[in-house]
């Protein structure tokens, strides 16, 4: 079914996670607007300089709970898109790894920040299961080193202070370019190069709609902006799409 339309693309930001319990970053009640300080904890410099930021690191990624996250209203209704036969990839820049979670294919998800799911030692780049390093951190390692060379372990996610890996941004940017119609949910729109994927679909001529609570840099572009709550905006707009054959 429409195996040869061109792919609808969907892009999700932190808005689409926050009903699962895990904040967002830079909206009104956003992690950076409680605790700016908080920042630090995932930009690569102080990381690797301060063993005391790593150990705020690992706390905040114990007490956040996020591995215990489970996928909302709007991570399924994603699920259901794909499900009815539409050509769909996701372009995510969350790292949480809910959309995979609630049932979408892997390979249909490209993973613009990388994943919270798994650890990499700077050293040697060993990787591992960000479960296994929290339980370390659980049992009362503060700053657990990697198992293989005692170097230093974050997350398999691009800190700020990282460049984008450029093969995942090449693919992003080639989706983009190949859609008929872009939707973002629950992005602000802002941060660089990610921000630049709207601008690349409305020049390749698709649709561009916006789901999101507060107003983005492309609301006047858009053809469509809903501000309604995203578990019900989007299960809504995805049954709308369906029927209408997108």
């Amino acid at each position: 079914m429409n195996a040869k339309r061109p792919p609808i693309a969907v892009l999700t930001g932190a808005g689409i996670s926050t009903d699962s319990g895990i904040p967002d970053y830079r909206g009104p009640q956003g992690l950076w607007q409680q605790d700016p300080a908080a920042q630090r904890l995932v930009t690569l410099g102080p990381y690797l300089a301060d063993p005391e930021v790593r150990r705020r690191s690992w706390r905040l990624r114990l007490e956040t709970g996020a591995l215990a996250a489970e996928p909302n209203a709007g991570h399924r209704a994603l699920v259901e898109l794909e499900r009815s036969g539409l050509p769909l990839r996701v372009l995510t820049q969350n790292v949480d790894g809910l959309h995979q979670a609630a049932g979408l294919s892997a390979r249909k998800v490209l993973e613009l920040h990388g994943t919270a799911r798994e650890v990499q030692c700077l050293d040697c780049r060993a990787v591992g299961p960000m479960a296994e390093a929290l339980a370390r951190v659980e049992a009362g390692e503060p700053d657990p080193a990697c198992r293989e060379c005692g170097g230093i372990l974050k997350p398999c996610t691009v800190m700020f202070g990282e460049h984008l890996d450029p093969v995942v941004l090449q693919q992003a940017d080639a989706i983009a370019k190949g859609c008929d119609l872009f939707i973002a949910v629950g992005t602000s729109l802002q941060v660089y190069p990610v921000a630049s994927l709207p601008q690349i679909a409305l020049e390749g001529g698709a649709r561009l709609v916006v789901v999101n609570g507060e107003p983005t840099p492309f609301d006047e572009a858009a053809d469509e902006v809903i501000r309604e709550p995203i578990s019900q905006a989007l299960p809504e707009l995805v049954r709308r799409l369906v029927r209408e054959g997108a």
